[in-house]
């Protein structure tokens, strides 16, 4: 059986997935997890803290599995054509969930920089990722922008099609 912090983090994410961040207490939390209030506390100080760990792992877990998906891809372009693929896969694991990160932004106060700096790490670190794939800067960025706005309508209209057409338009990009 997983420890009570792994079990409230793993709640926590079903949670925020099912019914958002805001919309998500700590008691619901506690209940699902099966864990003990003081146990809670004894892992996280606040709603926000556990968030925070949540968003930390969720990158982790993101990245990981980007990179295991392009793991057998040797060419750059590949990989960036590769990373929209990666999209689809995403989706189809898990429901067209969209962006833990862009989904919570919507949720919290714009000076909430505790969680704030973490989305902006995890989006820096992607838009880092195509940097050290593309020709340049302003490819890169053009490459970023593609696929985080992929991320959202597909989320928006639970279809693929635009990360295929965003796909299509960095190929020719890259050639």
């Amino acid at each position: 059986m997983a420890s009570p912090k792994d079990r409230i983090v793993e709640t926590t994410f079903e949670l925020f997935a099912k019914q958002g961040y805001n919309s998500t207490g700590i008691n619901q939390i506690i209940a699902e997890a099966a864990v003990a209030k003081a146990s809670f506390y004894q892992h996280f100080k606040s709603k926000e803290d556990l968030c925070v760990e949540f968003l930390k792992i969720r990158h982790e877990y993101w990245f990981n599995e980007l990179n295991n998906f392009l793991s057998e891809i040797k060419n750059r372009k590949g990989k960036i054509a590769g990373a929209f693929d990666f999209l689809i896969y995403m989706n189809q694991k898990e429901n067209f969930r969209g962006c833990s990160f862009l989904n919570i932004l919507s949720e919290i106060p714009m000076d909430n920089i505790k969680i704030l700096d973490v989305i902006q790490s995890h989006k820096t670190d992607l838009r880092n990722y195509f940097s050290g794939l593309a020709e340049n800067q302003v490819l890169a960025d053009h490459i970023y922008m593609l696929f985080e706005s992929s991320i959202i309508e597909s989320q928006l209209f639970r279809s693929n099609e635009l990360i295929e057409k965003s796909k299509n338009i960095v190929t020719r990009l890259i050639q």
